[in-house]
């Protein structure tokens, strides 16, 4: 059954074939064909746009049209046959679980050797460096005073629980938003922020995110809706591992 929803288009004189946008697909909808990138069935996309930020020639984007549902077990079928098929060549393909690395079930032992060789990152404590409230995106308003003149976080929503040291490193004298590049509204996402670069007179934005490749879609939010601004904002980009350490 079709339904009118929010789905990637890619633009066919754009797309170069580079495949840049393949692994960043984690549901394996988005295949090299015939020298082009394709979405092989509207089925196996979930319109997020994780993939949007893997195109050197922006030809990836999100649309609204009439398409087949986003079918999660079709999606986990797919992905037991590409593992099938890379494990048959040789290649090695990182295990996921529920279709989605970002939602791959962890466990950090303290127990292995090799954990307890690895440098462990630690909380600082102390006193809470928050200045403000609201921090979701979608709640606070574009003209919030404590946007004005400011420099800027914007974090998805994991990073704080992964990083311990989130207000010591990032917070102090900064102003923060946080969100979900994944099950938020990304459109939402791009004109509440085009308004809020118009508006305050920001004077850095810094993107705190997961490795997971759904979180590569907020630096792509930022950087469309810096568009949209018309603003020259400096903008830079952490990347916190799921063990809680900078990963660039």
């Amino acid at each position: 059954m079709k339904v009118l929803r929010k789905i990637i288009e890619i633009d066919d004189e754009k797309c170069d074939g580079c495949g840049n946008c393949v692994p960043s697909c984690a549901e394996g909808a988005i295949q090299i064909v015939n020298g082009k990138a394709r979405v092989i069935s509207d089925k196996y996309c979930d319109g997020l746009g994780a993939c949007l930020g893997e195109c050197p020639r922006d030809a990836l984007h999100i649309v609204e049209r009439e398409a087949e549902e986003f079918d999660e077990a079709a999606v986990h079928e797919l992905l037991k046959q590409q593992a099938q098929a890379e494990k048959s060549t040789g290649q090695r393909k990182p295990a996921m679980t529920g279709g989605c690395p970002s939602a791959a079930l962890k466990t950090f032992s303290d127990t292995s050797c090799d954990c307890a060789n690895q440098p462990r990152v630690t909380g600082s404590g102390g006193p809470s460096a928050l200045g403000h409230w609201p921090v979701q995106i979608r709640l606070v308003p574009a003209g919030a005073p404590f946007l004005k003149d400011a420099d800027l976080v914007i974090a998805a929503d994991c990073v704080p629980v992964a990083y311990p040291s989130f207000h010591r490193d990032f917070l102090a004298g900064k102003a923060v938003m946080i969100g979900c590049p994944k099950f938020d509204d990304t459109q939402g996402y791009v004109d509440k922020l085009t308004d809020v670069f118009k508006k305050s007179g920001i004077k850095s934005i810094t993107a705190v995110i997961m490795e997971v490749p759904c979180c590569s879609g907020l630096p792509h939010i930022i950087q469309k809706a810096l568009e949209n601004s018309g603003m020259d904002i400096p903008f830079s980009q952490v990347t916190i591992s799921a063990r809680g350490e900078i990963l660039s």
